[in-house]
This record gives structure tokens, C-alpha cells and sequence, in this order.
């Protein structure tokens, strides 16, 4: 069973890199930020896909702290690229 967990692990890992191609060949800013939007997405859903294949608690409420701290810089990053913080 834990080998699922692995499978699935790797292939978001694998789908990280489609958003490390948009973060370096996105055309704008936008383009950018929601490839490492969806990074931060991803890295999320590992972090509780490992903690229910090792029954680790910790990496579930690390992947919530995680969240949050990606959330606040998501909307921080869109403030900025509308100007409101120059």
C-alpha cells in the first residue's frame, strides 16, 4: 500500500516540473506566479499524500502551515503586480 503512495508522489513531483516551466518560460508576471502557485499546490498535496504513507500527523500539519504561508504570499505577490504596493 505504501508503494501507492510513492506512485502517486512521483508523479505530482514529475507534474512540479511542468510548473518550473511556466515559472521559467511564462511570458508574464501572472504566467509566473500561478506556476508557483501550483508548485506550492503540489508540494502541499506530497506533504500530506507522505503523512498518510508514513501515519506521520506532523507533515499533515505542516502541509496546513505550509498553506497558509503560500496563500498570504499569493495574494502579497498580487498586490504588488497591481501596484497597491510601490
Amino acid at each position: 500500500m505504501i508503494e501507492t503512495f510513492f506512485i502517486v508522489a512521483i508523479f505530482l513531483l514529475i507534474f512540479m516540473i511542468f510548473g518550473v516551466i511556466r515559472i521559467v518560460l511564462g511570458p508574464t508576471a501572472p504566467d509566473r506566479v500561478v506556476g508557483l502557485d501550483t508548485i506550492n499546490t503540489l508540494v502541499i498535496a506530497v506533504m500530506i499524500i507522505l503523512g498518510a504513507a508514513y501515519d506521520e500527523v506532523i507533515y499533515i500539519d505542516v502541509a496546513i502551515v505550509y498553506a497558509l504561508l503560500s496563500f498570504v504570499g499569493t495574494l502579497y505577490i498580487a498586490k504588488y503586480l497591481e501596484g497597491d504596493l510601490e
